[in-house]
C-alpha cells in the first residue's frame, strides 16, 4: 500500500513567496501526487495550477490556502471530493466547515502542511 496521499490544494498560487506554492513544490518532491486549484491558471514547477474544478478519485486530503470567506463557494467542491481530511493551514481556520466535515466523516485538522511535511506527519 502507497504511504503517497493524493492532495488537493485550494488556493495554490504562482506566486514563489505564498505557502500555497511551497506546499505544492513539497508536496510534489515527497512524491505525493497534488492536484493544484487557483482562482487563476498557472504553474508551480511541473505541476499546473487550474481553475477548473475536477472531481478525482482516492483524494486523502484537501489542504487550505484561503480565507473563510472564499471558502464557503467551495464547500460542495470539497465534499463531493470525500477527502479523509480537511488540513486548516494557519489563518484559513472556519468552524463552520469543520463542523460540517465533521458530520460528513471528514477529519479537520487545524495545522500547517509544510510543518507536517518537513515533521514526518504528513
Amino acid at each position: 500500500m502507497s504511504d503517497k496521499k493524493l492532495t488537493v490544494v485550494l488556493g495554490a498560487s504562482p506566486n514563489p513567496g505564498r505557502y500555497s506554492n511551497l506546499a505544492v513544490s513539497r508536496l510534489v518532491a515527497k512524491g505525493h501526487p497534488v492536484l493544484a486549484i487557483g482562482k487563476r491558471d498557472g504553474q508551480i514547477g511541473n505541476t499546473p495550477i487550474i481553475k477548473a474544478h475536477p472531481l478525482p478519485e482516492n483524494v486523502d486530503t484537501v489542504t487550505l490556502y484561503m480565507n473563510p470567506t472564499l471558502q464557503r463557494e467551495y464547500y460542495d467542491y470539497i465534499f463531493q471530493l470525500h477527502p479523509k481530511r480537511i488540513i486548516f493551514n494557519p489563518g484559513t481556520e472556519n468552524d463552520e466547515l469543520a463542523e460540517l466535515a465533521e458530520s460528513k466523516g471528514i477529519k479537520p485538522i487545524e495545522a500547517c502542511t509544510l510543518v507536517m511535511l518537513s515533521s514526518g506527519q504528513y
